[in-house]
């Protein structure tokens, strides 16, 4: 019997992720939450054919930001994947949605009988660091900005339901318009390296976090009511992050002049971003949590050194992204992108 799982910011980042891994895994149903119903053209229906490679596909209509719009979409699922999150902008809409929209959510799939709730929300909870190899309840929930926040609260929600949260750090890979561009933003705003030990990052592969979050909701084996990182087991150190988007997008031929960091902070002043990804960089955000990968059984595969060369050409060439014609619930700047398949570990 095949599996109902509802997903929202499915035309988002990860959530497209998600998308991909089910369409790929066969024996799944979706129901898509959308603002707004696809045009005929832009995607399968609840009432035309299911995906080409024959996942059925249902839209339904809602909106985070109206508790009364959520009612009945989760009717007759077996688990929800929450994927959509406001990410900055004005405080009241991330309270409206992040928080007050995932209370209504789970409030929703609760109702409904739900069996399972897996909800994406991200490391940056804890603040700023340095964090060194830490296991989820080593360190406590401090954000920093009004979007953590608002993501530590929806994670209250979704934790005291019983439901499974998933905190990855750096996610990279096809749709990536966050990670990767901006560090080549700090590279060229620079014009060198910065200079000096840079941090580990923990970092993932976007369609192993697409599969990883479906596997959560498919596997009775994860243990609920409880929140993981979820990264690749091996940190990736901030000089080898460096090389791979200057080797990318060909910049700082050698020699390239190091930048001590202090020297880059003043340079960097009047450059939000730029800075923004020097701090983050220059930091250990090291996360380590093997549970969820003993739990699904699931090797997590090739590390970065091997996997971001596969990326390269898509992050030299990023094509066109139309606007979301699925009208998601709502999604982060990292808009929606055409996403490959690919299986765990892949």
């Amino acid at each position: 019997m095949s599996r109902h799982i509802l997903v929202t910011g499915s035309s988002g980042f990860v959530g497209g992720h998600v998308v991909a891994a089910a369409r790929a895994s066969g024996g799944v149903r979706l129901r898509l939450l959308v603002r707004a119903r696809p045009s005929a053209t832009a995607a399968p229906t609840s009432d035309g054919p299911p995906f080409p490679d024959g996942v059925p596909v249902e839209y339904v209509r809602g909106d985070l930001t109206d508790p009364d719009a959520l009612r009945g979409v989760c009717d007759g699922v077996d688990a929800v994947v929450h994927c959509a999150a406001q990410v900055g902008g004005d405080p009241r809409l991330l309270l409206r949605v992040n928080d007050l929209g995932t209370a209504a959510l789970v409030e929703e799939a609760r109702r409904a009988g739900v069996e399972r709730f897996v909800h994406l929300s991200t490391a940056a909870v804890h603040g700023r660091g340095p964090f060194s190899g830490v296991w989820p309840d080593q360190v406590p929930i401090t954000p920093v900005s009004d979007t953590s926040r608002t993501r530590a609260a929806a994670e209250r929600h979704v934790l005291a339901a019983g439901g499974t949260v998933l905190r990855p750090h750096l996610v990279y890979g096809a749709g990536d318009r966050w990670v990767v561009p901006g560090v080549r933003t700090l590279l060229s705003a620079l014009g060198g390296r910065p200079e000096g030990r840079l941090g580990r990052q923990s970092m993932i592969d976007a369609a192993t976090l697409g599969n990883v979050l479906l596997s959560a909701a498919l596997a009775p084996a994860v243990r609920a009511g409880r929140a993981h990182f979820v990264n690749h087991p091996d940190p990736v150190p901030g000089e080898d992050l460096l090389t791979a988007v200057a080797e990318t997008y060909g910049l700082l031929p050698e020699p390239a002049p190091g930048i001590a960091l202090d020297t880059a902070r003043t340079r960097l002043r009047d450059h939000a971003l730029a800075r923004h990804h020097l701090e983050l960089l220059a930091t250990d955000h090291w996360f380590t949590d093997d549970t969820v990968w003993a739990d699904l059984g699931c090797d997590p595969g090739a590390g970065f050194a091997e996997r971001f060369p596969r990326h390269a050409d898509r992050y030299r060439n990023p094509r066109q992204v139309p606007e979301p014609a699925t009208g998601s619930t709502h999604i982060t700047p990292e808009a929606a992108a055409s996403v490959p398949t690919a299986s765990c570990g892949s």
